[in-house]
């Protein structure tokens, strides 16, 4: 039997990328286990699950005859944009709300009703009020990403102990001194952290974005892979998504040690 380690002990980085390596070996032996063989003898049809083979194999005619770069570069941008414009507009309006709680008080019944409203359910609202351009997929971003980011910051401005406060305001600072030198500065590292997650969540949103009206983007890849009966094509786009959801995350988490080398990362 295993052992057990103690609670909350972290790992060393090496014995960290051992299981992560671990459990995609594991998972890429039991995919291949699976639909090995002739298709009328495999344990699931290759219409279900196709084999690695013929998932890899497909790369060719997913990236020449299906332009996987276009749509890769398609849905990055859509949520490069929706997710900056809900984070230029959040994070200083929560920073403002956590220094002005009427603010966070005013603002409270829209958040609470964005967060909790289907996101499936902003799609006919952006609909609505956008059209079915490139401006609507934008928007559904930011309404889905908006209340999310905002609370978060909030969150993090208002965990500042109030013992940083006490302290510039003893030395003769100003609100807006305490604000911009102490509040913010120490919130940030917390900030940044959340944006780095919930990025990952717009990456998510989008592909219900782009099953409306686009000849490009990852969901319509996937969306219309499906409809055409290109079972690999559905699973390459799947696993496109995962390593660039895996990379755009390693890129931020490098980031996040380079501009916060004083916390424990």
């Amino acid at each position: 039997m295993f052992k057990a380690l103690p609670l909350r002990i972290a790992l060393q980085p090496s014995t960290q990328r051992v299981l992560s390596l671990t459990f995609v070996a594991l998972v890429g032996f039991l995919w291949f286990a699976a639909t090995t063989g002739d298709a009328e003898l495999r344990w699931v049809s290759p219409s279900v699950l196709p084999s690695p083979t013929e998932v890899f194999g497909s790369i060719g005619s997913l990236v020449q005859d299906r332009a996987l770069f276009a749509s890769i570069a398609a849905t990055l941008s859509r949520v490069v944009a929706g997710f900056l414009l809900a984070a230029i507009v959040a994070v200083p309006l929560a920073i403002y709300a956590a220094s002005q709680r009427w603010m966070e008080n005013f603002l409270q019944p829209l958040v609470v009703a964005l967060r909790n409203v289907p996101v499936a359910a902003l799609i006919p609202i952006t609909l609505l009020w956008f059209g079915i351009e490139e401006e609507q997929k934008i928007m559904f971003i930011f309404l889905a990403c908006f209340p999310f980011i905002f609370s978060d910051a909030l969150h993090a401005i208002l965990n500042v102990p109030e013992r940083y406060v006490d302290t510039a305001r003893t030395l003769g600072a100003s609100d807006t001194q305490i604000v911009l030198k102490v509040l913010v500065p120490l919130a940030l590292p917390a900030i940044y952290s959340s944006l780095r997650a919930l990025f990952g969540l717009a990456f998510g949103y989008i592909m219900l974005a782009e099953t409306i009206n686009t000849t490009n983007g990852l969901g319509y890849l996937i969306n219309t892979s499906q409809r055409r009966g290109l079972t690999e094509h559905v699973y390459l786009t799947l696993i496109v998504i995962g390593l660039l959801a895996w990379l755009i995350d390693w890129g931020l988490r490098l980031l996040e040690k380079r501009l916060f080398a004083y916390k424990n990362n």
